[in-house]
């Protein structure tokens, strides 16, 4: 097809004719989920524990899933199937549905608004490859709730926009006892002797999916990965630092604050591990 397909409340359609109620919920409060999921060779990565992640969002804002496993399997295929591009991302988003008039409160009979699109998804710049991503760090301001993917993103719009002011990529967050939470849309990990470390997951961190995998393939390949608290002060002497994300996967930052991280280069640790996620990726859309 040549116009881009969205699946909207039931139906497939082109994207310049989904609409929603100025009403709807997400548009009001923010009352809202989403999943952002890569597709590599056309096939959903990872999908269980995307949809896993997905189930806890909606459960931790008391709304229920409106439709079952299969049936969010057959439009997504759908959805991936009508578009040309090998490897995509799906963006899914779930709101509380429409509600009049306007109230904080929210009435028990709604229906949910169920949206989903995909766009195709680029490998990094060999730019990124060669030299890394800058960043700088920032007060995390966020809610106390980032375990949940909630579509309220006004404080990562508002560090990306910090970011663009700096001439910089994107932040790494420090909380208010001065130790790292995540960047504006990523996990953060950090490489000290060869040890890869990263926060502990709590209400303050997103469970991130990347993240999941790294460790599993860190394990795997005999790489120490372990959780702990990261004080700021510690990224200043850190041999590595990285960012992680669905759609970017692993970020090598090498530069922090105006000063390079290690050699100012993507380290060893990172080359290797991003090797090991380019296989796993192969194996698992392959087979």
């Amino acid at each position: 097809m040549n116009a881009q397909t969205v699946y909207l409340n039931g139906e497939l359609m082109p994207m310049e004719q989904a609409r929603i109620s100025p009403m709807d919920r997400g548009f009001l409060f923010a009352d809202g989920v989403y999943e952002v999921i890569p597709v590599y060779n056309g096939r959903l990565f990872e999908w269980e524990a995307h949809y896993h992640r997905l189930e806890n969002s909606l459960k931790a804002v008391s709304m229920a899933n409106p439709m079952d496993k299969q049936a969010w399997l057959s439009v997504l295929n759908q959805l991936i199937s009508l578009h040309p591009w090998q490897d995509q991302f799906i963006y899914l988003q779930i709101s509380r549905g429409v509600q009049i008039p306007r109230d904080h409160l929210a009435q028990k009979d709604l229906t949910p608004t169920v949206f989903a699109y995909t766009n195709p998804l680029k490998p990094l710049a060999s730019s990124i490859l060669e030299n890394g991503i800058k960043v700088v760090t920032l007060e995390d301001i966020r809610w106390q709730r980032c375990d949940i993917k909630a579509i309220a993103l006004l404080p990562n719009v508002m560090a990306k926009l910090q970011a663009q002011a700096a001439g910089v990529d994107d932040v790494i967050l420090i909380n208010q006892q001065g130790n790292v939470t995540e960047g504006s849309a990523s996990n953060m990990l950090m490489v000290k002797d060869g040890i890869i470390i990263t926060p502990p997951l709590s209400q303050h961190i997103l469970p991130g999916i990347t993240r999941q995998v790294l460790e599993k393939l860190a394990h795997q390949h005999h790489i120490h990965f372990i959780e702990r608290e990261i004080n700021q002060a510690e990224l200043e002497t850190a041999d590595e630092l990285w960012l992680a994300s669905s759609t970017k996967e692993v970020l090598p930052i090498c530069q922090l604050n105006g000063q390079p991280v290690g050699n100012g280069k993507p380290g060893p640790v990172w080359q290797k591990l991003r090797a090991h996620y380019q296989d796993y990726k192969q194996h698992i859309t392959n087979t």
